[in-house]
């Protein structure tokens, strides 16, 4: 479920904010079965508390190490997300 909506995202732009507290804003490449996330043209969002970041323009994150993603509000089909949480809900069931 997960992995086909961030598939739907790619190009735009969101916030991955890591377990680490360190937050990076980028366009989307590319996301795979682990959640793995590719992001280009980064930025984060503390460049004082992380000044070895600001020469870093594209970067891998490893799923396991997401805390949040925020995805662009005007981007996100939310009834089409509850519909297949739905789905998924029913199959899982029987």
């Amino acid at each position: 479920l997960f992995y086909s909506f961030f598939k739907s995202l790619v190009g735009k732009d969101v916030v991955v904010e890591l377990k680490n507290d360190l937050s990076i804003c980028g366009t989307l490449h590319s996301v795979d079965q682990y959640l793995n996330i590719k992001l280009t043209d980064i930025s984060v969002t503390d460049p004082e508390k992380y000044p070895h970041m600001l020469s870093v323009k594209n970067c891998f994150i490893r799923g396991s190490v997401v805390r949040y993603v925020q995805l662009p509000g005007d981007e996100v089909d939310t009834q089409l997300l509850q519909d297949a949480a739905r789905k998924e809900a029913v199959t899982s069931v029987r």
